[in-house]
């Protein structure tokens, strides 16, 4: 995903083949832009509508919930007492981080989520999810409301930077590698890497050709990373929710630390 109003949004599909027991990067929209009489949200749901008939869940790396306390309609007592499920959640977070290190400042639940103390906090990597309606993830978060409107299926959120993580270890790619598929210099040669291995391993097949786009433009790559994801939790690989998370906040689907690639 990207701005509404930038031409970087890309879409993957990816379909699965039990016969041969592979992925098919079917299609990689790339850059889509839109025009003064067709806007490039337009274009994303005519690419969605194409395949709706085929479609199992749509994958996307931005919030489409906003964090709860904006929707809440309880007169608000403020988030240092209030009692609701995921705010007393939050604040045990905060008094375990607290327990481990000097915290300065209290949460702030009208811009962040539960799951984004899981996936700062809780990891083998400290990966920082964005809060859902910080600076930069709020546009998207709007943007992806709007879309999901409009466009009736499964959405999953997928934070790539983490699913390339788990993905990439999974094949056993060096830690360092991996924290660079975004790097402006090193990002193209970790981003090749990883789809090499894909292939290597029999787990996908791409064409030359989507393989060169993904390799040369992250947005591309972290459009199939989403789908990939989304078929990873197809076949229950992963990650649940903790037992004592709140439940209704919004979940972040990511692999599971250990892949069973031969149970796709």
């Amino acid at each position: 995903m990207s701005g509404g109003k930038n031409d970087k949004a890309c879409v993957a599909v990816i379909e699965y083949f039990p016969k041969y027991h592979k992925i098919f990067l079917t299609k990689i929209y790339d850059r889509i832009v839109g025009d003064i009489h067709h806007s490039a949200d337009q274009k994303i749901i005519e690419i969605l509508e194409t395949y709706k008939d085929s479609i199992q869940s749509v994958s996307v790396d931005t919030p489409f919930q906003l964090p709860l306390c904006l929707d809440c309609k309880l007169k608000c007592p403020g988030y240092e007492a209030c009692k609701i499920d995921h705010i007393v959640w939050m604040r045990k977070q905060i008094q375990k981080k607290q327990k481990k290190k000097k915290v300065k400042k209290q949460f702030t639940p009208y811009t962040q989520k539960s799951v984004e103390f899981i996936v700062n906090e809780e990891l083998e990597e400290n990966f920082q999810l964005p809060h859902a309606m910080g600076a930069n993830s709020a546009p998207l978060l709007a943007r992806c409301l709007f879309l999901k409107r409009r466009f009736e299926a499964e959405w999953n959120e997928v934070f790539p930077k983490l699913s390339v993580w788990r993905i990439g270890r999974s094949m056993n790619i060096s830690k360092s590698d991996l924290r660079f598929h975004k790097h402006a210099v090193s990002g193209n040669e970790v981003r090749e890497k990883i789809l090499e291995e894909l292939v290597d391993h029999k787990l996908a097949f791409v064409y030359d050709q989507d393989k060169k786009i993904m390799v040369q433009n992250n947005h591309a790559f972290e459009a199939f990373v989403c789908a990939l994801t989304g078929f990873l939790k197809f076949f229950d690989q992963t990650e649940s929710r903790p037992k004592d998370f709140p439940e209704n906040e919004s979940w972040i689907d990511f692999p599971k630390e250990k892949i069973k690639w031969d149970k796709v």
